[in-house]
């Protein structure tokens, strides 16, 4: 069966948010093959971890200032922030349900991308529990991230199971504003290596490793119905943020 492409949007945090979910619960309904999308936030965003309890005091005042939109995230790990980056998703039923194993092939897409244009990526090696401490996604790279040869981190991801179903989203970093960064995070950005391509023709690697490397060459674009997006707004956090 083909995977399904849904092109790319761009939409305030809680909208998409509420895509990613819906993609989730269609596999968890049986009725869909595995499903794959890139996007853009149409405002600078930062989405906490499902788990993320502490919000500092700097993202609410950022908030409260109008310069960033806070919003929950389904999955797991630390602090997100959306702007000058392109974030994926993907559901399916995995082959393996073992974590690692599952990171690993939904994963595989990623790297062929940027091995494409000549920068490969492996998966990081701070544990775990270590990057849990920080609320900053991007300041460490677990094995659930992709990293360069430095360590620098490129790629962060997070999951949420439900039984045998899998949903896997993530950030790419391109150019991260510094200045936004620095005050949702009191520091610097992750010293990235400049691309080689642009924006646009990056979106077109990914859509082409995601038909070659990761649904064997069967991926199918289609874009939400009008059904579809009833749905979803069902999905959507009456509140905006999720947060609590």
């Amino acid at each position: 069966m083909s995977w399904r492409w849904i092109p790319p949007l761009s939409a305030d945090g809680a909208t998409q948010m509420a895509i990613d979910r819906w993609m989730l619960q269609q596999q968890s309904d049986g009725a869909a093959a595995g499903c794959v999308r890139l996007y853009r936030w149409s405002r600078p965003t930062l989405s906490l971890g499902r788990h993320q309890r502490q919000i500092e005091p700097q993202w609410l005042r950022l908030h409260d200032r109008g310069e960033l939109d806070l919003v929950r995230r389904p999955s797991g790990g630390r602090a997100v922030l959306h702007a000058g980056e392109i974030t994926y998703a993907l559901a399916c039923r995995p082959a393996s349900a073992r974590r690692l194993t599952a990171y690993g092939e939904a994963c595989h897409w990623l790297q062929e991308a940027f091995a494409a244009v000549g920068m490969p990526l492996e998966f990081g090696q701070i544990r775990a529990s270590q990057a849990a401490q920080r609320g900053n996604c991007f300041a460490s790279g677990t094995a659930a991230d992709l990293v360069h040869s430095d360590g620098q981190k490129r790629i962060g991801s997070a999951q949420l199971w439900q039984g045998p179903c899998l949903l896997q989203h993530g950030s790419v970093l391109l150019a991260p504003p510094q200045d936004l960064w620095r005050a949702v995070f009191h520091g610097d950005p992750p010293h990235l290596p400049e691309l080689p391509v642009d924006p646009n023709a990056l979106e077109a690697l990914l859509h082409q490793a995601a038909q070659d490397h990761l649904c064997g060459g069967s991926l199918l674009e289609q874009p939400l119905s009008a059904q579809e997006w009833l749905a979803i707004q069902a999905l959507r956090d009456p509140q905006g943020s999720g947060l609590d």
